[in-house]
């Protein structure tokens, strides 16, 4: 393909915050991610918060009334990204329930799309919960990048306000990981253009 017929029309960002937790502290870093996709051109952002989602855990073929109408809340973003960040803490070594659930009610949504993630956590800084969530994604014919954002101990890097203390290497990371998606998700909604995606 010709590079210069590329489609350069900012990508669309699904950004799927993935606690639903009470007390959980996902917007001070969802606010905090979102400052940084803020300064770029080259995307624009969709938020995902399943705080305000209640997906049933049994999946049917033939939702109901209710299972619709909380689909119709999301499949509709999902379908429409370019290119997915998911920002989910670490709960007992892995990723929160609510984020499997979305997962699994869809499958086309997540094909060839790619995925980066920004986790937060203890001394893992979620880092255990993304390499689980790598292996889900595959299943799902989608793309991880390799580099991250990870927040270790992350209470302790922002101050009351939610700034971070020191923003520096976060917002290296950060800048990392939006460089690598954007390649990915320029590459992959160029090549559909040509041909059509079989799974």
């Amino acid at each position: 393909m010709d590079i210069t017929h590329a489609d350069s029309t900012p990508l669309t960002l699904a950004v799927v915050v993935a606690s639903n937790r009470e007390g959980r502290f996902a917007p001070v870093v969802a606010d905090w991610f979102r400052t940084r996709v803020a300064e770029r051109a080259d995307f624009t952002v969709e938020v995902v918060d399943l705080a305000d989602v209640a997906l049933p855990t049994a999946l049917s073929h033939h939702p109901d009334a209710t299972a619709r109408a909380e689909l119709a809340k999301v499949s509709p973003v999902l379908a429409a990204a370019d290119a997915f960040v998911v920002l989910t803490p670490e709960y007992n070594h892995s990723f929160p329930a609510p984020l499997k659930s979305l997962i699994d009610w869809h499958y086309t949504e997540w094909q060839a799309k790619p995925v980066g993630f920004v986790s937060y956590g203890g001394i893992s800084g979620g880092l255990r919960a993304v390499e689980q969530l790598r292996q889900v994604f595959a299943e799902m014919h989608a793309v991880t990048v390799r580099d991250t954002v990870s927040f270790h101990n992350a209470h302790g890097h922002f101050d009351e306000d939610g700034r971070h203390k020191d923003p520096t290497g976060p917002d290296a990371a950060a800048k990392t990981m939006l460089d690598q998606l954007a390649w990915w998700a320029h590459a992959l909604r160029d090549a559909k253009s040509v041909r059509s995606y079989g799974a």
